[in-house]
């Protein structure tokens, strides 16, 4: 093939690199600001175009072609070189940018099974908090007499000066056992997929009968402000973290009973790979939760006003990250 018919054919596609390299080759956090607005070459096609253009360059030497050609198709190849296989970013930084972009992307990623879990976990809830409400005798029904009194004796309206939920122990101990406890539910709510996703509907439905039972027998003795007081601060992490491993947890059953065209085995790997991201976040989540619980949600002393306040601002930051986290990521998935 003669040179000018080769530059003729290609020309196009190095202008096209170009402007890719131009405009989304140098800063990530301008490439991101603007994204929405570009309007050439896919993010996802540069690994196949690269590899198109080092054949090119391949094919311009063996050639013979002028320098003119080997010299801008070199210095392409090595523009998108330095793009494709720069240093990646250390790893405390992936894994904050996983936190905030790569996770809630994944969760909306698995929107089905997340309203699924989301409404297996509140409606038990509801259901036993109105029943109690109706019929307070039905908590002794769920739990025996001690273990009400001590529900009672935590959340005591009648001494202001004790730390909140829980005992004498002190923030930094309680904050360890409060990951332990949170961390070990969500395992549970998520490993529990294996049974054929009859584990995760069963754990989600007993967890929300548990949450809404107490909340609601505290409400009828006269208990609920302390409780709310307490709760409302860490639940937008824990709830929602518990939701979203019950979640994950339906997608492992879901493959494990349905693998539709793949081989069993093949769609059970893919359903932990996800999970095990799922639930990276979900650990977090259950991280700042305890943090939260043991030294700001048991202070006694502060203003219900002042703890309402915070709980709102709490859940506003969890719904809006889960649901624009990530949008605006420079290699999140592309509509076709």
């Amino acid at each position: 093939m003669k040179q000018e018919t080769f530059v003729q054919r290609h020309q196009a596609e190095w202008a096209a690199l170009e402007q890719w390299f131009d405009a989304r080759g140098g800063s990530a956090r301008k490439a991101r600001a603007h994204r929405r607005e570009w309007q050439g070459l896919s993010d996802f096609e540069m690994p196949g175009r690269y590899r198109r253009l080092c054949q090119q360059l391949a094919l311009a030497r063996r050639r013979g072609y002028s320098a003119v050609v080997t010299d801008r198709l070199q210095q392409l190849m090595q523009r998108g070189h330095g793009v494709l296989y720069r240093t990646p970013a250390p790893r405390w930084r992936r894994a904050v940018e996983f936190l905030l972009a790569g996770f809630p992307r994944l969760v909306r990623e698995e929107k089905g099974v997340m309203l699924a879990a989301m409404a297996l976990f509140v409606l038990p809830l509801v259901a036993i908090y109105v029943a109690i409400q109706i019929q307070p005798d039905l908590s002794s029904a769920l739990y025996d007499p001690v273990q009400l009194a001590g529900m009672e004796d935590m959340y005591d309206p009648n001494d202001p000066q004790r730390a909140l939920g829980r005992d004498d122990g002190t923030d930094v101990a309680m904050f360890g056992f409060y990951i332990w406890n949170n961390v070990s539910v969500g395992f549970k709510v998520f490993a529990s997929g294996l049974l054929a996703g009859l584990g995760p509907i069963l754990a989600l439905a007993s967890e929300g009968i548990r949450a809404g039972a107490v909340a609601s027998h505290l409400q009828a003795v006269g208990h609920g402000d302390p409780f709310w007081r307490f709760v409302c601060g860490h639940a937008s992490f824990e709830l929602t973290a518990i939701v979203i491993a019950g979640g994950a947890g339906l997608r492992l059953g879901l493959n494990l009973i349905a693998p539709g065209q793949r081989r069993r085995i093949d769609a059970l790997v893919e359903a932990g790979r996800r999970g095990a991201l799922l639930c990276a976040g979900v650990l977090a989540m259950l991280v700042i939760a305890a943090f939260i619980e043991a030294f700001w949600s048991s202070i006694g002393w502060m203003p219900a006003s002042i703890k309402y306040s915070v709980a709102a601002v709490l859940w506003t930051a969890v719904f809006v990250w889960l649901l624009a986290g990530g949008r605006n990521d420079l290699y999140a998935e592309q509509p076709a």
